[in-house]
């Protein structure tokens, strides 16, 4: 006698479970997926003249979440001396292409041995859609032990300009 259960057979209950296991994992994979960045590029390299205190190459690292946005500058700066953890007050402008300037600041930095190169941030900063910013034109400023370390940009960025959504 053959069985007229309303059951589905153990292959088709494979199927199902498969494609639901599958599209779990799926969807999970998409939760955890790294979100785009907003700005783009999301690193640059400007040369800077920071008068007795030397300069060089330094990376601006930008990051967007909406209108506020970060960017992480990596100098070629030495420490003169050890410097605490977030002991260096820092104002980064940068030249907008419509028009003015728009400044990141803050004191955040990681503690610095002497010799060491000066990294700060990230120095936070507000933007608007389309705003594209350029480093030339735009000025660095760092104050450490209450001496202001004043670096004006010597070119433009490489590649270009951020540019925010």
């Amino acid at each position: 006698m053959i069985s007229k259960s309303a059951r589905p057979s153990a292959r088709r209950r494979f199927g199902i479970g498969a494609v639901l296991v599958a599209g779990s994992v799926a969807t999970t994979g998409l939760a955890f997926a790294p979100v785009a960045a907003a700005v783009a590029p999301t690193s640059a390299t400007v040369t800077y003249s920071c008068g007795l205190f030397g300069g060089g190459a330094t990376v601006l690292t930008a990051t967007q979440d909406g209108t506020s946005a970060t960017i992480t500058v990596s100098s070629s700066i030495t420490a003169p001396l050890p410097l605490a953890a977030d002991s260096i007050a820092s104002t980064l402008t940068l030249a907008n292409a419509s028009g003015g300037t728009t400044a990141f600041t803050g004191t955040k930095n990681p503690a610095t041995a002497t010799g060491a190169t000066v990294t700060v941030g990230p120095l936070t900063g507000t933007v608007a859609s389309g705003d594209s910013l350029e480093a030339g034109g735009g000025t660095l400023k760092l104050v450490l032990f209450g001496i202001t370390v004043n670096c004006t940009p010597t070119g433009n960025q490489s590649p270009g300009p951020f540019v925010y959504e």
